[in-house]
């Protein structure tokens, strides 16, 4: 298959998606011939700033592929670090088809205004002769699990809660709930004190609040999250912004931390498996996706891999809400399900909700419906393709695959044929990083339970 002049090649495709073609080996393929220096620096809060060095081909004639692949690099460093500000060293026309790219008018719009939303800065792309010095900063946050606490995690089908004594979970639940359809923020807000009260009600007092929730958090504010997707926007600073802080007070004076999902999930991993330098990876509404490093500290980071593409094909899916085609959304998350058991012709009624569709095919797959099988075994080759893109992006050691799609038969259906790709395609990462599942219960509830240990008391 060839990709904007690159051949690539593919031994392991999804059955239920022949034309995917693995970011990853495209970048490969494209660096085997490109000779001229590029750099690269993204700045984001606190002037903190992280620096790569690639390179492109500089002939006029192959500028489509220098393009694209700069492109799809810098989209994807942005989606995992985050930032405002990006500095370029290097090829002219590669430097203003960015620049073009990142505005408020341009392919990158939603970028432009998601980040600038973020950090609360007009983004920018600069020319530069050198890129500023890297600075990048971890924080020790988590792993407190003394007293009485409540931890919630916020999912966009379901609410998960849990009552912990001293880092025991003594009560735990999941409710259904519709926060990404419903416009009246009181009915989040409502859905929120009522978890918090349960939980509350199952301990003789609480101590602190922990909380898990798909989006960007800035000094626990809720900066942009999906979960708030139909409040209308002039309602949001009012009843959205402080939304948890606000629920928190509902409880008591205690202290709230709010962290991004992805985090807690690799925190949770981190925690129980006592060791750093941890991807997790959630894979439910969205694909959410966090990092611990080698000290186990949260880095900050964005890392907000929903939004960073996996796919180089150009018949790829868009997600509707980035606009962007190719995105891990659309291949480790619900959305990832739906769409292939629709190619493998499951009738899936239009009126269910995304997770109950999801449901329909796991009991599919609980009964042995070929069908099925492929949906899963086609996810799994999706995950172990993109691995080795998330590994040159962070260098783990430790991957954690949690989430409502990993839960079941279907989650070791979908591990086990990752580590096949990885083993077949990339033996020399496949030998460096170990790819696992908690145990069911962690899989459920296992991030409400690491958020109660968020805040320090």
């Amino acid at each position: 298959m060839k990709i904007h002049g690159i051949d690539i090649t593919c031994q392991n495709a999804p059955k239920l998606d022949p034309g995917f073609v693995p970011i990853n080996k495209f970048n490969v393929e494209f660096l085997k011939t490109a000779r001229e220096p590029f750099a690269i620096a993204i700045e984001r809060n606190d002037r903190q700033t992280s620096t790569y060095y690639t390179f492109v081909r500089g002939t006029s004639e192959k500028m489509e592929a220098d393009i694209y692949y700069i492109d799809r690099f810098i989209k994807n460093a942005l989606w995992m670090k985050g930032g405002f500000r990006i500095y370029v060293c290097g090829n002219d026309t590669v430097f203003r088809s960015i620049k073009n790219a990142y505005a408020s008018d341009g392919s990158r719009a939603f970028d432009y205004a998601f980040m600038s939303r973020v950090y609360e800065q007009e983004m920018e792309v600069l020319q530069v002769s050198q890129i500023p010095a890297a600075d990048e900063t971890s924080y020790a946050i988590g792993r407190h699990l003394n007293g009485c606490r409540i931890g919630f995690d916020a999912g966009g089908s379901d609410r998960k809660v849990s009552a912990v004594i001293d880092g025991v979970a003594v009560y735990s639940e999941e409710v259904v709930w519709y926060p990404k359809v419903t416009a009246d923020p009181d009915y989040h807000y409502n859905e929120i004190v009522s978890a918090f009260r349960t939980a509350a009600s199952h301990m003789p007092r609480v101590d602190a609040i922990g909380v898990s929730s798909a989006g960007v958090y800035v000094a626990n504010r809720t900066m942009v999250a999906s979960l708030f997707l139909a409040v209308p926007e002039n309602l949001f600073d009012s009843k959205v912004k402080d939304i948890f802080l606000m629920a928190g007070r509902e409880i008591g004076n205690v202290p709230v931390v709010v962290c991004n999902d992805g985090d807690v999930t690799a925190l949770a991993g981190a925690m129980g498996m006592n060791t750093g330098n941890v991807l997790g990876i959630a894979m439910g509404t969205s694909e959410a996706a966090g990092y611990v490093d080698s000290k186990g500290y949260i880095t900050g980071w964005l890392n907000e891999l929903a939004f960073a593409p996996v796919d180089a094909s150009p018949h790829a899916m868009e997600d509707e809400w980035s606009g962007d085609i190719g995105c891990g959304v659309k291949y480790f998350s619900q959305d990832s399900i739906i769409k292939l058991a629709l190619r493998a012709h499951i009738e899936l009624d239009c009126a269910r909700t995304a997770a109950e569709k999801l449901k329909v095919v796991q009991e599919l797959l609980e009964k042995g419906d070929h069908r099925a099988i492929d949906v899963y075994e086609s996810l799994g080759v999706y995950l172990g393709h993109t691995l080795p893109l998330y590994y040159s992006m962070y260098g783990f050691e430790k991957v954690l695959l949690l989430g409502r799609v990993m839960g079941g038969k279907g989650g070791n259906m979908i591990l086990d044929t990752a580590r096949k790709v990885l083993q077949g395609e990339y033996p020399h990462i496949a030998a460096g990083i170990s790819v696992s599942l908690p145990d069911e219960q962690s899989r459920r509830v296992g991030q409400s339970v690491a958020a109660a240990s968020l805040p320090e008391t």
